[in-house]
């Protein structure tokens, strides 16, 4: 094995964060924060469990067993799930990845660890809610209030997009495109963008909200499109709450249609099976949903069990009210899709 010198670890892992994800690949940001808390991790467990100060780690320290056994820690310890033990294990991998090309003369060490195994994942069920739970929750919010309208937007947003929640999150006013046909950018994983049609029914709720934004002299066109009471851009956190306080209220009045517990992401879920539910091309639905590759669509093929709907009006939650319109009687839209991603 090749001697180390004491600080290696720590400068090839301040460039692998600061110069390689950030520059080289032009990983989001939140992207390099996930990183970096696993290797947060990982020093603390050799502190905890190995007792070996952070400033004492080198890479001559890290081996495959190593490796292993924090990923083992992980499980036991900390409770993560077989698909987070992944994530974290895939960092590593990538960092060491990196490490083999700076550093020529460590790449069998690097290899070694690099062919650490996965863990074997349970198969999942997706968990999504039915048109009329969905069409449950978007009718609670008061709309006559400031507030009501913007959870409303939120929540209205969040399904007829399909957007991840830190995609919503970091929507910002200059996002927004309200001349026809009305679209919005939303910008995900790998910092790549993808603009998305909205409703009619929607693009009248945020012409409504935006409408509610504090008054400039000219508009900011990197303000966030959502701020929370302290004028500050809302969080994931603030998202997960706003969903929870309407579904709670949902659920009080049709306990039978909201489960028990209910993620913002169920939202994204629910969109992609209505849309397959409903006929929807699958390349369309990846293109969407901003997958990178359609095999990871087909998880929702995979999933439906059910028959297929007769017609989209029946896959749509929103086809019934005033302020949410199906999408397929827009003509100019169901035009616009089947042109998107050509």
């Amino acid at each position: 094995m090749k001697k180390s010198k004491p600080n290696d670890f720590a400068y090839m892992l301040s460039r692998f964060l600061s110069i390689h994800l950030a520059g080289e690949r032009n990983l989001s940001p939140n992207t390099i924060l996930s990183y970096r808390d696993t290797f947060k991790l990982l020093l603390g467990y050799l502190r905890d469990e190995k007792k070996l100060q952070p400033e004492k780690v080198t890479l001559e320290s890290i081996d495959r067993r190593t490796i292993i056994d924090f990923i083992e820690w992980l499980k036991v310890a900390r409770g993560s799930s077989a698909s987070t033990c992944n994530q974290r294990l895939g960092a590593i991998h990538a960092f060491f990845e990196f490490v083999q090309y700076e550093m020529p003369e460590r790449v069998y060490d690097c290899q070694d660890i690099i062919g650490t195994k996965t863990t074997k994942a349970p198969q999942s069920t997706i968990n999504y809610l039915t048109p009329d739970g969905i069409k449950a929750i978007l009718v609670m919010p008061d709309t006559t209030t400031k507030n009501g309208r913007r959870d409303a937007m939120i929540l209205s947003l969040l399904y007829d997009t399909g957007a991840r929640v830190q995609e919503l999150v970091d929507i910002c006013v200059g996002d927004v495109r309200l001349s026809a046909p009305a679209t919005i950018r939303l910008v995900g994983k790998g910092n790549k963008a993808r603009i998305v049609p909205l409703l009619h029914g929607t693009e009248s709720l945020l012409r409504e909200y935006i409408k509610d934004l504090p008054k400039q002299p000219f508009m900011d066109n990197n303000r966030p499109l959502f701020l929370n009471r302290e004028k500050q851009k809302f969080s994931r956190w603030g998202i997960a709450y706003t969903l929870k306080k309407y579904a709670d209220a949902a659920r009080a009045a049709n306990p039978e249609l909201i489960p028990d517990k209910l993620s913002p992401h169920c939202f994204r879920h629910s969109k992609a099976m209505h849309l397959l539910q409903a006929d929807v091309n699958l390349i369309y639905i990846r293109d969407l949903l901003g997958h990178t590759n359609v095999k990871t669509t087909e998880i929702y093929a995979r999933a439906d069990s059910t028959a297929k709907r007769e017609a989209l009006e029946k896959a749509n939650p929103l086809k019934d009210t005033v302020q949410f319109p199906s999408w397929n009687e827009d003509a100019g839209l169901m035009s616009w899709l089947q042109d998107f991603g050509k």
